[in-house]
């Protein structure tokens, strides 16, 4: 009889262990121990939690070495548990409420029946993600954050390994908060910037370009890039923009793109690329997100983005690693 490995039974005890995180990203948990520790009934009354409940879910918690025992049925919080803070640089609280969300959860959960009707069952429920995310402004603010979280490590290499020009404008499209453009335009003074986005982001943008002093060096349009982007960039950067779409899609929207630069202007294309072998590998844990989520959302290998780029009359010039997974594909035009 087939004996299952350690490498499965983990796989099936992870989904206890997320829900743990998430219980204690949900309540607020690591916020209220972050000034020493507390008993189980006082962080129940402070988190408006059952004790009896709350110490179980604390109990599984301490195991994986977020928070430690601190006296008699009294817990504190751990090294490693400071990052579910929400005031902490690198915070993976928003991230883990994100991956918790309803209609997230719906989506992984719903997976095989995705794969057997052959479309998203998230799709089929609440319709393309960004409608579900601007119609639950919720839901809509947690993506926002997630994606600034996620974005971070590979922002840093992306402002510190690729060389822009001095006097670039850069169009940073589908820009979400701004982050990511917020980050270039800081290590390069120079440099413009246009974020374009739906009109629902737009008034984040705004907020954070202006908290981090660039609004005179950058302008918010907002708008639908299966339309049209702003002309007249230098450099139009699409960071995981066309992951959440099928090949068709992703076409359309570098020929728009392809369409406003100037000629001598270069698409960055910020994703994932996936190996061409069997490893392990981050894009393909995410791949499965886009999978449940999208009807045609993918990650793509070097392969499969530079036909896409052929395809929009760009060349794909060089793929620079920027860590976290995250390479950075340069195009210009054909």
């Amino acid at each position: 009889m087939p004996h299952s490995d350690d490498l499965l039974w983990g796989a099936v005890a992870d989904i206890s262990r997320f829900a743990a995180l998430l219980t204690m990203a949900e309540l607020g948990l690591a916020d209220h121990l972050a000034h020493g520790p507390l008993s189980t009934s006082d962080l129940a009354a402070r988190c408006d939690a059952d004790a009896p409940r709350l110490r179980r879910v604390l109990r599984e918690l301490a195991g994986m070495g977020v928070v430690r025992g601190a006296g008699p049925d009294a817990y504190d919080l751990t090294e490693r548990g400071t990052a579910l803070r929400s005031d902490v640089p690198d915070s993976v609280r928003s991230s883990i409420r994100m991956l918790g969300e309803e209609g997230f959860w719906h989506a992984m959960g719903n997976l095989p029946a995705t794969v057997q009707n052959g479309g998203s069952a998230f799709a089929a429920r609440y319709g393309h993600l960004y409608e579900y995310l601007a119609a639950n402004p919720g839901a809509g603010k947690l993506f926002d954050d997630y994606m600034t979280a996620r974005a971070i490590p590979f922002t840093e290499g992306l402002a510190k390994r690729y060389d822009f020009p001095d006097t670039a404008t850069m169009v940073d499209v589908a820009g979400g908060k701004g982050h990511i453009l917020a980050t270039v335009l800081h290590a390069n003074p120079d440099m413009r910037g246009i974020l374009f986005d739906l009109e629902h982001v737009a008034d984040r943008a705004r907020e954070l370009l202006a908290a981090e002093g660039l609004a005179e060096r950058s302008e918010v349009v907002t708008g639908d890039f299966f339309a049209e982007v702003p002309a007249g960039g230098d450099v139009y950067l699409l960071a995981s923009v066309l992951h959440n779409w099928d090949d068709d899609d992703a076409v359309t929207i570098l020929r728009n793109v392809r369409r406003a630069m100037d000629p001598g202007g270069r698409v960055l294309v910020l994703e994932v690329v996936l190996p061409d072998d069997e490893a392990p590998h981050l894009g393909k844990d995410i791949d499965m997100r886009m999978l449940a989520i999208f009807d045609g959302g993918t990650e793509r290998s070097r392969e499969e983005y530079a036909a896409l780029l052929d395809r929009a009359d760009l060349r794909l010039a060089e793929v620079v690693e920027l860590g976290a997974g995250a390479s950075l594909i340069e195009a210009r035009p054909r």
